[in-house]
């Protein structure tokens, strides 16, 4: 059937700020569905609050609301825009729920808006666990026991029935909260108890355990004519228990039989035509390794986490033919590249997924894997064999290790080793190539861990290669069959006592350089030319190298605090300018879930490792006139120097300014030089040295190593034995990393994103932050135009960024942060020589498109050139706030209090005429559940409770009941305030955390001692609590304060018919 012409307005459901479990896939997915819808001719109106993202640029859908994704806000737009239809499936989990809830409360019946792609009934026969049973039950599908349990004896009853071992998932709690997994009844006591505490509604799901069975995905697609195909199968490397975001996944599967596979495709295609989805899904099944059941895990009615994957995996855009299949076409009227959609893919080459977790942020969390997803992204990397494409994989991660080999595990003995695999960890797979490496037989490991034994046989192939290549230095056979295993030339250096620099000169030498080979969708069964490319040691390179001049950018890898989707946005605005100037734009980048390796984004993809030997290949087939570092972030921008060495062009910031920028010495020199005052600081390289500088400059003081992206390991610090724990713990200090010490300036923080071209400056605007300094810019709410600085500061700010993007020689963008203190002073806190993570937020306030403005720049076209005659743009009359969205209750053990390392995973995005209203919009946005009415705890440090107690007046004023610690309500009782107290957690006293767990506290106020350095366990427990039951929670007192102001213009007052009169006369 070709496409409706009844429709005319369609309205995408984007899926808001970025969190654990719901990332860039999804604005991958949604700006290819709006770009197809849009290619049909159909009018497209875009709801979503996240500005970090390509997806809510305008040329993206033809109008764009970035407006909270709650039923209030989508039904005022759909009122106001009036749409035909709607598209669900494209925005993750938050698309579904708020397109179901519009439908369940008549929005969508009242406006005439109809739901496209797969219908209501559908999604909820899969989303709910009683009605997808019954269904599966049905169609005589296999899935797993299970009953609900509301007390201790009945949960034993309902484990007898169904058999240990069990698995207990506590109702309504966040991400898995309280649950686990029993082998008898002496632990499912334990659990069961904990279980049904933790439950609000004291009902616990009792479940029959699959924990070690093989986890299979199929990515399927089905049309309305019932066409229904596999797109991709994947098998995840950790067996069940590890949530398949956080597992290694293979793709095609690589352990499975003829049968096997069989027997689950005719399952998935089973399942997705009753459920009669139309568009993409995902089925996810538990296979026996040891017999050929299997059970139904879940089905996603919906573009998934793993359709990203599976699209980059296959070359099939399963988002654009989803949005194409939801106006009405069938796949066979749906055109690929070379065939139509009803093609199945073939793939003749092996795909590695592997997550990037937060723990090098969050050293106190634990590093233990579940069903609760923790990865804040992935790298894919495509190789010939498992072996090659698993070692391409491990050196894109930019963890620090080059090979299957971490130093930690080096002085483990075999009895530890063996006992830390047992348990999935973000790092298993080094250590289970460690105990390969000592001997010990893969039988051993596979009973300890369950994974299947061809995966530990080519861990086994790897780690044995390592020896017949440090036998065998120099030998060049032996080299050949190393590169074509995946092996890295740093690694090879290793080996052979010499540089990585040696191994490419010897490979030069010989002329050893990778083939490239491309990705089409069919294996190359048809003739096509798909410009979307891996590497492989082979003989045909099917890499076309064209005589136009070609321009690299490089990626900026996967997704991890503090390097978010922004770098994206700059990548594929950079990619877009460049093309459109004739130039041949080809981009390097190793992550499956974002638009810039989406292979239509450049003319070319190349989806490969970010290291200086990976790209060093490409660059020697290609030979471009430039490369562009700016604009990955800090990975890109670590590659400008061994690049620079290696003879290449980098255009742009070139390696010296970048130097200048974030060298200690270097940058102090420049801010000497140009007179611009920065807070007393030194590097030190030993813990003595660390002790007398801090003396010398005076406590507090700020201390984090040199080179760090995202506030990695920064922190305040208040005495020296704060100190000497840090130094000790939180880094490694020595001659090669320096730590920085400065003194701690409390004051105002701002921030700006400039353009320099070598001769002018161009500053779009300047950033406030609500937060005071002592929290990193990326956590703290930004407000564009300032809301409290006066001009005299502004002014002085302006003259440092052009003073400083000159001095320090910047060609393009680059980010300044500002402190201005009590008496108007200003000072420079750091500048980043490159792209940043408020790029596309300041390029949606202002108006201006800073990548694409910095792009040209860099292509050599003026400032002046493009019509910037004004260093600072006019300010505009409304104002915008970005305030961030953090994933605390997705990671256990981590403090969520608020500091100088950055802690947040996303952004949401606010704007109206009035700065309240704004901010109201963008606290909404990030997640925070705002209320007029209620009940605050505060439990705040003895230096903030002259500060808070005003606040704690402006509450009490609008109605709010105050409960308090009881240190904090002695203090609030003496000066008139009905305070509830609490006991003491550490005395045995948990009505506090019954309390929070109930959800009988709407505001948590928690602050830690800054100052006096003394923190209590207590306000660890209160601060895990809250994150945990979704209680909202401020750990900075200018939060608070921004909060109060919100509430108090959204509040209506009242007060006697006299009331107002007398005040006025008395005053």
């Amino acid at each position: 059937m070709p496409k409706r012409t009844d429709l005319k307005k369609i309205l995408v459901i984007g899926s808001g700020p970025i969190v654990i479990g719901q990332a860039a896939e999804f604005d991958y997915a949604g700006t290819q569905a709006c770009l197809a819808l849009k290619e049909e001719g159909y009018e497209v109106i875009l709801a979503n609050s996240n500005p970090a993202t390509i997806m809510t640029d305008t040329t993206i859908a033809d109008k764009v609301y970035m407006e909270p994704l709650t039923p209030e806000y989508l039904a005022k737009i759909i009122r106001m825009e009036r749409p035909d239809a709607i598209v669900p499936g494209i925005g993750g989990q938050t698309g579904l729920n708020l397109a179901m809830e519009l439908s369940k409360n008549g929005v969508l019946e009242e406006c005439g808006v109809e739901m496209l792609g797969t219908s209501r009934e559908s999604i909820e026969r899969a989303e709910d666990r009683e009605l997808f049973k019954e269904l599966c039950i049905s169609l005589g599908e296999p899935v797993l026991q299970s009953e609900i349990a509301t007390s201790i004896e009945h949960g034993l009853e309902v484990a007898e029935k169904i058999g240990y071992p069990v698995v207990l998932r506590p109702a309504f709690t966040l991400g898995g909260t309280g649950g686990g997994f029993a082998d008898n009844e002496e632990e499912f006591k334990d659990i069961m108890k904990n279980a049904l505490q933790l439950s609000p509604v004291h009902q616990v799901l009792v479940e029959k355990s699959i924990k070690g069975y093989k986890e299979i995905e199929y990515e399927v697609m089905r049309d309305a004519n019932d066409t229904a195909i596999t797109i991709c199968n994947m098998e995840n490397i950790d067996p069940v228990g590890i949530h398949t975001g956080d597992s290694i996944v293979v793709a095609p599967s690589q352990t499975l039989t003829n049968k096997e596979y069989h027997l689950l495709r005719d399952s998935a295609l089973k399942i997705i035509r009753a459920l009669k989805i139309e568009g993409g899904c995902n089925v996810q099944f538990a296979l026996d390794p040891e017999s050929f059941s299997y059970y139904l895990i879940e089905v996603n009615p919906r573009v998934s986490r793993s359709s990203a994957l599976a699209s980059k995996a296959s070359g099939y855009p399963i988002a654009r033919v989803s949005a194409k299949i939801a106006v009405g076409m069938h796949l066979d009227e749906i055109r690929l590249a070379n065939t139509p959609a009803s093609f199945e893919p073939a793939l003749d080459y092996i795909v590695t997924k592997m997550p990037r977790f937060p723990f090098d942020k969050f050293a106190t969390a634990s590093n233990k894997l579940s069903t609760q997803m923790k990865a804040t992204g992935e790298v894919m990397s495509i190789g010939r064999t498992l072996e090659e494409s698993l070692l391409k994989a491990v050196r894109s991660l930019e963890i620090g290790v080059c090979h299957l080999y971490m130093p930690k595990f080096d002085n483990m003995s075999t009895e530890e080793l063996l006992k830390y695999i047992t348990i999935g960890t973000d790092d298993r797979i080094y250590a289970i190539a460690k105990l390969l490496r000592d001997g010990i037989d893969a039988g051993m490991i596979c009973n300890a861990t369950q994974i299947d034994m061809l995966f530990l046989e080519k861990i086994k192939n790897i780690v044995d290669y390592e020896t017949v290549l440090a036998e065998n230095k120099g030998n060049i056979d032996v080299l050949y069959k190393a590169k074509k295993m995946g092996f890295s030339d740093k690694y090879i250096g290793i080996l052979w006592g010499m540089s990585d620099t040696d191994i490419y000169n010897i490979r030069k030498e010989h002329n050893m350089f990778p083939v490239y080979k491309m990705i089409d969708t069919c294996a190359s069964e048809f003739d096509s030319y798909i410009p979307y490319f891996y590497s492989t040691y082979e003989e045909e390179n099917e890499s076309v190298v064209s005589d136009k001049k070609k321009i690299v950018v490089l990626g900026s890898g996967p997704i991890r605090i503090g390097q978010g989707v922004e770098f994206d946005y700059s990548t594929v605005h950079a990619v877009k300018t460049i093309k459109e100037n004739g130039y041949e734009a080809i981009i390097i980048n190793n992550n499956p879930e974002t638009v810039s390796t989406d292979y239509t984004t450049s003319d070319k993809l190349y989806f490969e490792p970010l290291t200086p030997e990976d790209v060093m290949n490409v660059i020697e087939l290609e030979k471009p006139i430039g490369v562009i570092a700016s604009l990955g972030g800090q990975t890109a921008i670590n590659l400008a120097e061994p690049l620079m060495e290696r003879g290449v062009k980098i255009i742009g910031t070139d390696s010296e300014a970048i130097e200048r920028a974030e060298n200690r010495d270097s940058f102090e020199k420049v801010m000497q030089e140009l007179n611009i005052p920065q807070p007393k600081g030194v590097a030190v390289t030993s813990l003595e040295a660390g002790f007398k500088a801090a003396e010398e400059i005076g406590y507090p003081v700020l201390v984090r190593p040199s080179y760090v992206l995202g506030g990695r390991a920064m922190q305040i610090v208040s005495k020296e034995e704060d100190l000497r724990e840090y130094l000790k713990t939180a880094v490694e200090v020595n001659e090669d990393q320096p730590v920085l010490v400065d003194k701690y300036i409390v004051g105002k923080e701002l921030e700006v994103d400039a353009i320099c071209d070598g001769t002018d400056v161009f500053i779009p605007g300047i950033m406030e932050l609500v937060e005071r300094t002592g929290i990193h810019s990326g956590d703290s709410i930004s407000v564009y135009p300032t809301f409290s600085v006066s001009q005299k500061a502004k002014d002085k700010i302006i003259e440092y960024t052009k003073k400083l993007g000159l001095g320090i020689g910047i060609v393009g963008l680059y980010n300044i942060q500002f402190i201005v203190d009590k008496n108007e002073d200003v000072y420079v806190i750091e500048v980043n020589p490159r792209s940043s993570r408020t790029v596309p937020f300041l390029s949606k306030a202002t108006g201006y498109f800073l990548a694409d403005i910095a792009t040209l720049v860099i292509l050599g076209v003026s400032l002046k050139e493009q019509g910037f005659t004004e260093c600072y743009a006019k300010e505009k009359n409304t104002w915008y706030v970005k305030a961030p969205a953090f994933s605390f209750s997705k990671i256990s053990g981590l403090d969520a209090y608020l500091s100088p390392e950055m802690k947040s995973t996303g952004e949401a995005i606010g704007y109206d005429e009035k700065l309240t209203r704004a901010m109201y919009k963008a606290l909404q946005a990030s997640g925070i559940a705002l209320t007029d009415h209620g009940t605050v705890l505060v439990t705040v440090a003895d230096e903030d409770k002259e500060e808070t107690f005003p606040l704690v007046q402006r509450f009490y004023k609008l109605g709010f009941n105050i409960v308090a610690t009881e240190m904090t309500a002695d203090y609030l009782k003496e000066r008139g305030i009905k305070t509830r107290v609490y006991g003491k957690i550490c005395e045995g006293n948990d009505e506090i955390l019954r309390d929070i767990r109930s959800g009988k506290i709407n505001y948590v106020i928690n602050t830690r001692a800054i100052l006096s350095g003394k923190h209590y366990e207590d306000g660890y427990i209160i601060r895990r609590c809250a994150v945990e039951n979704n209680a909202t929670m401020f750990t900075s007192l200018d939060t608070v304060r921004m909060l109060l102001e919100v509430l108090e213009e959204m509040t209506i007052g009242i007060s006697t018919i006299d009331g107002k009169r007398k005040q006025l006369d008395t005053t």
